[in-house]
């Protein structure tokens, strides 16, 4: 017989269950080239192949954004939320490549029916819950909402192209 599991609330069986993956820190650099203060990630957790992912940011007092937005009421900015959901969904673009794909840059190409709909403040957990909607090529688009507490406190479409960086810098070079 089956073994059942219960997951999310459905009945499957244990032969049916995804092993969802995870990405640590040191593996989100290794996957995007955003670095310390723009690096809005600091763990991917249930990684289902290319298809969904949910990134976390552990939002702190010592963000340096929080010294100026506001200096008596700090808050998370709006657009720096939007950045974290892309910044998970270009995570699991290049994760979807597999372990012997080159270092590939993703370039955010638009960013659609984006909500606020509360603050994140100093010593929130802020979860961006990513589906991809499709992709075509290179281009992806994906739908995303940022959850605190379980609560919605942001959501967007975004779409991003997979950039090869050596094609970059071949352009960036004819630029000159």
């Amino acid at each position: 017989m089956w073994d059942k599991a219960v997951t999310d609330s459905e009945t499957e069986t244990t032969a049916q269950r995804k092993e969802l993956g995870t990405a640590d820190i040191a593996r989100i650099m290794k996957l995007l080239p955003h670095r310390y203060p723009f690096l809005l990630v600091d763990k991917i957790v249930e990684m289902d192949g290319d298809q969904s992912a949910v990134g976390i940011k552990n939002v702190t007092i010592n963000e340096p954004f929080f010294q100026g937005h506001f200096p008596n009421f700090p808050v998370m900015p709006g657009v720096l939320i939007i950045e974290g959901m892309a910044q998970t969904a270009g995570a699991l673009c290049v994760a979807s490549l597999k372990e012997n794909y080159e270092p590939q840059l993703v370039y955010f190409m638009g960013i659609d029916r984006a909500r606020f709909r509360r603050p994140v403040l100093p010593g929130d957990t802020v979860h961006y819950h990513m589906t991809k909607l499709r992709n075509r090529g290179r281009v992806w688009r994906f739908e995303g909402k940022a959850k605190v507490n379980g609560q919605i406190v942001a959501e967007a479409e975004i779409s991003a192209m997979i950039v090869d960086r050596a094609k970059q810098a071949e352009l960036a070079a004819n630029n000159e």
